[in-house]
């Protein structure tokens, strides 16, 4: 039996994990975020209402799941007790929540050096969201970061913030950019500390227990893998790994405790904000798929760019990953199209490659080459096997699997739990 899973996002983010994490985690004793910050977003719809989770782990509609809020995430935490004050509003109320002491905290000068790095970037910027992510692992990486932990002892909280603000208020009073005050952010970061405290813990102990006793421990992160730090589309990339291979040290556990990733894709693929996208396009069809999959962003409301299905990235994503299994996404939203592509390669500079170069320019001259198959005009949205699939749906999951060499476990034919068709049977 496999305990641990970690569903990881096989593209640019928004592939539909926060479905499958609920999904999943209706089986699940602990739920596990990683990594990233409020930057990214998941929607969960259940029983027709849908919630959109920015932070929390999507366990937490489940008073008997453990939510944990690991070390490798940067916690704004203005934006966490927004998000505990709407879900309780809504009625979620009984809940398990705990909360690394080693997380970062996003402090509001990274609010600030965020948007001024981006507007020092001019053409050349990433589309962030503005959230203060980047800047919040920045000083984690130069070592003057304040962690969770830090929150609760004032003295040094104060000292820490004015060690900090000693390099980053000259910088931003050189670009004429507000400077703040460290006995005023010590004040309201030492309150917020104060609500915080009953769910702080080593969530890293927490783990471990939940592995000596064979607890099912679903992971789940931010972004897809093509925004990883280390192996993404750098620059356009996000300012941590959300790959599975990140997961044992944003999480305290030993690698050897993972046993099952999950990688989600869309049956399409989507990305927001700038950076090279081979498969991209812009025409009547785009629009449709972009208005029948609601392609805009959780946390931005941005549009998403749409493109056809790259299995070049979901190979690159499976040896990231070590994926053991796909979970097809929004397949009916394909649904009525005369023909649907696949890209099984790239054209570089005249050549055939068949990998992702590690070179932003490469990649951005890379050009698609696709297979074409036959579409299908069923309705699919109320299907509950595979062998309900009109047969050219059906065609074209096994394509998938055959350009990317792993079994598609899981597909999804509309945004409720019910519309999801589980062909392996996980924590069973």
């Amino acid at each position: 039996m496999d305990h641990t899973i970690v569903v990881v996002g096989t593209q640019w983010g928004d592939e539909g994990k926060g479905k499958i994490t609920d999904f999943l985690a209706r089986k699940a004793d602990v739920v596990v975020r990683s990594q990233g910050g409020n930057n990214a977003g998941h929607t969960i719809q259940i029983d027709k209402q849908k919630f959109a989770l920015h932070l929390i782990p999507s366990g937490i509609f489940n008073p008997n799941i453990k939510n944990v809020m690991a070390n490798g995430m940067v916690i704004y935490p203005k934006a966490l007790f927004e998000e505990i004050s709407i879900l309780e509003s809504r009625g979620i109320t009984n809940y398990q929540l705990y909360i690394s002491d080693r997380a970062q905290v996003v402090m509001p000068y990274h609010l600030e050096l965020d948007d001024l790095m981006e507007s020092l970037k001019g053409d050349q910027a990433v589309g962030t969201t503005k959230k203060g992510i980047g800047p919040a692992y920045t000083d984690k990486a130069s070592r003057f970061g304040i962690r969770i932990g830090d929150l609760l002892y004032k003295e040094s909280l104060l000292e820490s913030i004015k060690m900090a603000l000693n390099y980053i208020n000259p910088v931003l009073k050189t670009f004429n950019r507000e400077t703040f005050n460290a006995d005023l952010i010590a004040d309201e970061y030492f309150e917020y500390g104060l609500k915080l405290k009953s769910y702080i813990t080593d969530t890293s102990l927490l783990l471990q227990d939940a592995l000596d006793y064979h607890q099912k421990i679903l992971f789940e992160g931010a972004q897809g893998t093509m925004l990883c730090i280390e192996h993404g589309t750098y620059p356009f990339v996000t300012s941590s790994s959300p790959t599975a291979a990140s997961v044992p040290l944003a999480s305290g556990i030993a690698p050897q405790a993972i046993s099952e990733v999950i990688g989600i894709t869309k049956a399409y693929t989507t990305r927001v904000g700038g950076g090279a996208f081979p498969t991209e396009f812009e025409d009547e069809i785009s629009a449709l798929i972009r208005e029948v999959g609601h392609e805009y962003g959780t946390t931005t409301g941005r549009p998403r760019r749409i493109g056809w299905l790259d299995t070049v990235i979901l190979r690159h994503a499976r040896r990231i990953n070590g994926i053991t299994g796909l979970s097809i996404m929004l397949l009916d939203v394909l649904s009525g199209l005369k023909q649907i592509k696949i890209c099984i390669s790239y054209e570089l500079d005249g050549r055939i490659i068949h990998n992702v170069p590690g070179n932003y320019r490469d990649f951005l001259r890379c050009k698609p080459i696709y297979s074409t198959y036959p579409g299908w005009s069923e309705d699919i949205s109320n299907v509950t096997s595979f062998e309900e699939l009109p047969k050219n749906c059906q065609n074209y999951l096994f394509a998938i699997e055959e350009f990317t060499g792993v079994k598609v476990t899981i597909f999804s034919v509309g945004p409720d739990r019910k519309q999801t068709v589980s062909l392996k049977r996980y924590f069973e």
